[in-house]
């Protein structure tokens, strides 16, 4: 009994590592962009948009899928005091990534010139040949990440997810500032940013190796003379299960990465094909991609939260806590979609200066808009993935995710020429909300009981309608304030910024003081002991009495 609350206690701390690593690693993927965009213009950020997808495929295959089976299959392994076929597992694993990560590198460097032609810009053959070169590196990063996870030390994954991260950001902003200062092509420019997710890899790995030195575990992944020889079917066993299962949940992974392909592959092809000139349909497409870095935000703030509270359903299902587990999956929805729904309705509302404060100018505002409320679909769509896996269920989540990728590419052929670049965002949202419906259904069959209490969407709408009214009221009366002085970004940044944070408070305030979270819901979270002063007094003192 003492064993397996010990076994669960480790699952949930180093499960929480991940999950603030990946946070971190989010939040920074997302700002870069930024000051990118800035530094290249709409034109330039379109180039790197373009060829991102195949980048995010390769980050979350040495991230997600590969190392999460790796783990468990060497942690039975370890369970069972097996020393050989633990060392068998990680030189097979090994070989099956690197095969797969050279057939990976094989199709995309060979297919590089077809890619580009497809996408109706020959330009960007370089930048993908250049992003091919990840998928030779990302084995070595998969297969260490997997074994530490495995043998119970988050640390090294979290301090190589995020150094990678952080390398990869500092090549992107310094070698665009040298190559614009030159006044280089906007496409070498875009191969010299893609050029960082080679050094983020490299230090990724280098990190990941320091501490195998450390440790001195060298000979623990090292193979036996012999050894593919003597275990060929059990090799074929763990090939066969990181090709299902490792697979699945890289797939359920790569939501907003098919999303981001399907735009790549025929967003533009279908704006020239429709009469736009070629320049034009580059900067449009540009304008469109600054949605990415907005939803990133929006979604990191909506799940991170919710997502915290993964690593607590997982200890409740191993520990068999049926009670338990229900009211953290409750939980985890409720606030996926609270805040989803604020962070979409929010950004909305204030879409004008914040497209100012960031990227300079208002162009695509409108477009933008619409691309918000991306944020509540995949804070819910990325919260039920979670809640399924950690609770053993991988192939239907990435069944879900994968349909988005056929889905989105078809409905912008639809909506494109009938409605120019607005047809994208429709189709987003669209495809978003079929995955969203896929994934409902499968979900309502495994969590039992209610999820939702008496009153929840009316106080979550309640909350966000007078969310947005505020806000414009705020933006309508400061808008003369700012002309007057003739502060433009800066401006826009003020009242940006203030905007958050007084919509942010006055919907937290409703939601809080609706009674959808309960107290010992908002202890749960960080800084929940500040919420809790903002619950009603009458339910402060119903907890006092109980307590």
């Amino acid at each position: 009994m003492q064993k397996s609350i010990k076994q669960s206690k480790a699952v949930f701390k180093g499960a929480f590592i991940l999950t603030i690593a990946a946070i971190v690693t989010k939040i920074l993927s997302a700002f870069y962009r930024i000051p990118f965009q800035n530094i290249v213009g709409d034109v330039g950020f379109y180039i790197y948009q373009q060829v991102y997808p195949f980048y995010g495929m390769a980050v979350v295959l040495s991230t997600t899928g590969f190392p999460v089976v790796i783990s468990k299959l060497y942690a039975e392994q370890k369970e069972k005091g097996d020393a050989v076929r633990s060392r068998l597992l990680l030189f097979a694993s090994y070989l099956f990534l690197q095969v797969f990560g050279i057939i990976c590198f094989l199709i995309l460097y060979l297919g590089a010139e077809e890619i580009a032609d497809g996408m109706n810009d020959s330009h960007l053959t370089i930048l993908l040949r250049v992003v091919a070169i990840v998928f030779l590196t990302f084995p070595i990063s998969s297969l260490l990440r997997g074994y530490y996870q495995a043998v119970g030390n988050m640390v090294p994954t979290a301090l190589s997810q995020v150094g990678e991260q952080s390398i990869r950001v500092l090549t992107i902003i310094l070698l665009s500032s040298i190559f614009m200062n030159k006044g280089l092509s906007l496409y070498f420019v875009g191969g010299g940013a893609m050029f960082g997710s080679i050094t983020g890899s490299i230090i990724s790995a280098i990190i990941l190796f320091m501490f195998l030195r450390i440790r001195k575990e060298w000979k623990i992944i090292q193979p036996v003379k012999g050894m593919y020889q003597n275990y060929k079917k059990e090799i074929g066993a763990i090939w066969k299960a990181l090709f299902f299962q490792g697979l699945m949940i890289c797939i359920s992974g790569m939501l907003m990465i098919f999303t981001q392909l399907a735009d790549s592959l025929n967003l533009y092809s279908l704006l020239v094909a429709n009469g736009m000139e070629a320049e034009l349909a580059k900067s449009v497409k540009g304008v469109f991609d600054r949605g990415q870095p907005l939803i990133q935000l929006g979604t990191v703030a909506a799940t991170s939260m919710s997502l915290t509270l993964v690593p607590l359903i997982t200890r409740a299902r191993l520990t068999s806590k049926p009670v338990e587990l229900h009211k953290h999956i409750q939980l985890a929805l409720k606030v996926s979609i609270v805040v989803g729904a604020g962070a979409s309705a929010g950004l909305w509302a204030i879409i004008e200066p914040t497209n100012m404060m960031l990227f300079e100018n208002k162009s695509g505002s409108a477009v933008l808009g619409m691309l918000s409320f991306v944020i509540f679909f995949t804070s819910v769509i990325l919260t039920i993935i979670a809640i399924m896996q950690g609770m053993g269920k991988v192939w239907y989540p990435a069944f879900a995710v994968i349909m988005v990728f056929p889905v989105k590419y078809l409905l912008n052929a639809l909506f494109i020429p009938l409605i120019g670049i607005r047809g994208a965002a429709v189709s987003s949202l669209i495809s978003l909300a079929i995955v969203t419906l896929i994934l409902l259904v499968g979900f309502r069959k495994i969590a039992a009981g209610r999820i939702f209490i008496n009153g929840f969407l009316r106080t979550a709408l309640t909350a966000t309608m007078s969310m947005v009214l505020f806000l414009k009221g705020y933006l309508y009366i400061t808008d003369y304030f700012f002309v007057y002085f003739e502060m433009e970004r800066l401006g826009a940044a003020m009242q940006s910024l203030s905007a958050v944070v007084m919509g942010g408070f006055l919907f937290l305030l409703i939601i809080i003081r609706g009674g959808i979270f309960r107290e010992e819901e908002l202890a749960l979270f960080p800084l929940g002991s500040k919420f809790i002063h903002l619950l009603a007094r009458k339910d402060r003192s119903e907890r006092g009495e109980r307590n």
